[in-house]
């Protein structure tokens, strides 16, 4: 036999002997750690996955997430552990070979709280490194609120590659709580950990430096200092987050009011049925999304763009029919009016119960107006958000109408003076029935607003009527810069009233202060000038 070909055949019988034999060897420790997980011990478990975590074996991840869920089936009598999926297929933790069915004996791994923190410290530590980085910053955030010491190295690992800074900054925090309650760090490691902390200023860190235990001195003298600094920064945050909370209520109000505004400023109707205007625009939005949804599902995230206009529309072309078969032969009976339109205002509720039904009707989010963001120590929810920016985008367009246009002329002369304005060759009964609509129609999208954060039933305009009379009333009947100022005063307030005084008794006293603010101005904040106005 040739030298080369029989060296060719022993090279060929090393390799098949390693296969054979140092391989396994080789994968013995993961394959033991996984068979730990059968013996439905909470100390087994708990080395388990502390092995299997730093084996960098590509099914370390698969079999602590299924730990995770609830679908990591251990049998105790063969001692093989299976990755069961949401598909119902399986495999053998093990090896990652495919199994054709789980044994009837195999039961989920068990779990209590101490592995359950285990179990994120460790997925958070396998993921530390994914090529994502949203997967990335989650994975820090895990390690964070687990504080697991087995973590800190795959942390370190990760913290010397990083380069996103947002990252970066998740990671330190996540070593800093690691770092904290290891007993063996050093005092210089633990004070650095404190000033991380403290530099994080949240509930969260906070909550880490209370509970921290038996610390050195000076690290306990500075977890104290932390804490008082902390809970002095998120006093001035729960300020805040009060402020943003009264302006998104004071948008609202804005919204629901600013119809009324014009309605009881230039006609002098006490319209009771304008909070069903707000019901029908929410209604109208409905029925849009439901059109777009059986016929049209690629446009659901323009079906709040197409709602508004038919809104407006809808619930001013109500208005204009109220005015000219009810309002108009009302005038200067002010009680007749009020008795008038509180019982349209049930005729309609009742009529859109037969229709729609009496339960609640689901209008969604757009995906534009799903979700929330972070500012400082704040949420800022998008929906929120974009009905403050539309709010406000809806006051400046009806200012530059009132001010720039013929209808908006007219409207002012009749606010200002009837008579002078019927003398003029004014027709006030035309300017009352588009008044009226104009009203009833920014109700209508009011209702497009606020389908998105309130439920969408017959009863939604009565919810914001009474709020809507005391914006106008306190702002100044007929001024829409006075109604802007009052609506997000008595919002802000009433955020700020209600932790102290409670829901109902903070709108109690909101109604107080407003009327002992109507006895020393009874115009509101900005009145109306004019001579039938002064008269």
């Amino acid at each position: 036999m040739p030298a080369n070909l029989s060296a060719r055949l022993c090279s060929f019988a090393l390799s098949l002997f390693l296969i054979a034999f140092a391989l396994p060897a080789f994968a013995g420790p993961f394959e033991d750690a996984v068979a730990k997980f059968a013996n439905d011990d909470y100390s087994d478990t708990e080395e388990a996955i502390g092995v299997v975590a730093s084996s960098g074996n590509t099914l370390a991840f698969p079999i602590i997430s299924a730990l995770q869920d609830g679908r990591l089936m251990a049998d105790s009598d063969s001692k093989k552990v299976y990755v069961t999926g949401a598909d119902g297929k399986s495999i053998d933790a093990a090896t990652g070979q495919p199994v054709a069915s789980v044994p009837d004996s195999a039961s989920a791994v068990r779990l209590n709280n101490r592995l359950r923190r285990s179990v994120d410290a460790a997925l958070g530590s396998l993921t530390l490194q994914s090529p994502d980085l949203g997967t990335r910053l989650q994975a820090a955030q895990s390690v964070f609120k687990s504080h697991e010491e087995t973590a800190l190295e795959a942390v370190d690992g990760a913290l010397a590659k990083e380069t996103n800074k947002s990252v970066k900054t998740a990671l330190g925090e996540a070593r800093a709580a690691i770092l904290l309650f290891k007993p063996d760090a050093t005092e210089v490691d633990k004070l650095e950990a404190v000033a991380t902390l403290k530099a994080r200023g949240d509930q969260e860190a906070m909550a880490l430096l209370t509970g921290m235990g038996d610390q050195p001195a000076s690290v306990t003298k500075a977890a104290a200092s932390a804490i008082s600094s902390i809970q002095g920064s998120l006093a001035v945050w729960s300020t805040v987050q009060n402020a943003w909370y009264g302006l998104s209520l004071g948008s609202v109000l804005l919204l629901a009011a600013i119809g009324l505004a014009i309605t009881f400023g230039v006609m002098g109707v006490i319209n009771m049925a304008h909070g069903e205007m707000v019901m029908i625009g929410a209604y109208t939005t409905f029925v849009v999304q439901e059109v777009i949804r059986t016929r049209y599902p690629g446009l659901f995230d323009y079906s709040l763009l197409i709602a508004v206009p038919l809104a407006f529309l809808v619930a001013g072309g109500i208005g204009v029919l109220i005015e000219r078969s009810i309002i108009r032969f009302l005038y200067g009976r002010p009680l007749e009016t009020l008795l008038a339109t509180w019982g349209l205002s049930l005729v309609l509720q009742q009529a859109v119960r037969t229709m729609f039904g009496p339960t609640n009707r689901e209008v969604g989010n757009p995906s534009w107006m799903s979700g929330a963001f972070e500012l400082g120590q704040i949420t800022i929810t998008y929906n929120r958000l974009w009905i403050l920016c539309f709010t406000l985008a809806v006051f400046v367009i009806l200012l530059a109408m009132l001010r720039y246009t013929a209808l908006g002329l007219e409207m002012r002369a009749v606010t200002q003076n009837r008579r002078m304005a019927a003398s003029m060759g004014i027709a006030t009964s035309r300017v009352d029935a588009l008044t009226f609509g104009l009203g009833s129609g920014i109700a209508g999208i009011a209702g497009v607003a606020l389908s998105q954060i309130d439920n969408v039933s017959p009863n939604l305009g009565q919810s914001y009527i009474i709020d809507s009379f005391m914006v106008v009333v306190f702002g100044g009947v007929g001024n829409l810069w006075g109604t802007l100022v009052g609506a997000f005063t008595l919002g802000i307030a009433n955020k700020f009233l209600e932790p102290v005084a409670g829901a109902v008794l903070g709108k109690i006293a909101i109604l107080v202060l407003i009327i002992l603010f109507i006895q020393k101005r009874p115009r509101g904040l900005f009145a109306l000038k004019g001579r039938a106005v002064e008269a």
